[in-house]
């Protein structure tokens, strides 16, 4: 399994500030906690089919700021292919989701599939972690994966647009998902980062990739540290927990080539 998370949908979302970072924040932070054990059980499994689905949910929830479309749903209104068939259908099932799920039979059928009350409930497909696997059905009922796997663009983003509204935007952001899913994968398969020789000293303070290797390293290594490239106290802690662990001399939280060394020596021990 590729451990994708929230870093990794941060490293495809663009950056808001005040209450929009604060939406994507919280939006993310939940869908991050279940995203690679959620996508494992829908087989989305592989760099493409991952890069695709990040970039597709992240374009269709405006940089992973909302479950929510922004209209009111009053142009649903009265469409009986929607199943929207009662007065007021077109705004109680207006759009909700990472793959905005709209009208009252799809609401219904994803609900009925889920074991989720959503024709009664509708407002619960925003809720972040539901309006993943919400996503992930409509992936699978329309058999997204096989364009995936063909890095199929346009085809993805027919099936999930039913046109080719901003091809453009998600273009770039299946390239950026894909370079994000890259580097995590290329952390597993040769064992993380270059030999010790040519890495930074990392120190409280430091941020970027390195960090990020160094963070997953511990992890693996059974230090509970969030993996956030920022090296902050916690990353500061089990660092020198582990050169106790190491019996490295000294035990500052700083990691130098010994250091570096030494998480070499362990992952090869694993």
């Amino acid at each position: 399994m590729i451990q994708i998370d929230a870093q990794t949908m941060r490293e495809v979302a663009p950056t808001f500030s005040g209450a929009n970072g604060q939406r994507q924040n919280a939006i993310i932070t939940a869908v991050g906690e279940v995203l690679a054990v959620t996508l494992q059980a829908y087989e989305i499994d592989n760099r493409l089919r991952i890069a695709h689905f990040l970039a597709q949910t992240c374009h269709e929830s405006a940089g992973y700021r909302t479950t929510e479309e922004f209209a009111s749903g009053h142009a649903y209104e009265g469409r009986a292919d929607l199943g929207n068939v009662h007065p007021g259908d077109g705004v109680r099932y207006k759009g909700r989701g990472l793959l905005q799920l709209t009208g009252r039979a799809n609401y219904r059928d994803v609900g009925t599939r889920l074991h989720v009350d959503l024709e009664n409930h509708p407002e619960k497909a925003a809720e972040p972690v539901l309006s993943l696997r919400i996503a992930c059905e409509f992936w699978k009922k329309n058999g997204i994966n096989a364009a995936c796997d063909a890095d199929d663009v346009v085809r993805v983003t027919q099936i999930v647009n039913g046109g080719t509204n901003g091809l453009a935007d998600r273009r770039t952001l299946t390239s950026k998902a894909k370079a994000a899913v890259a580097r995590l994968e290329g952390f597993v398969l040769t064992g993380f980062a270059p030999p010790s020789g040519n890495r930074p000293v990392l120190r409280r303070g430091s941020s970027g990739d390195a960090v990020g290797d160094l963070q997953r390293r511990l992890r693996a290594l059974g230090f509970m540290v969030a993996v956030d490239n920022d090296f902050g106290p916690g990353t500061e802690v089990a660092v020198a927990a582990f050169q106790t662990q190491r019996d490295l001399d000294p035990v500052d939280g700083i990691v130098g080539s010994d250091t570096w060394a030494a998480l070499d020596a362990a992952r090869d021990d694993k």
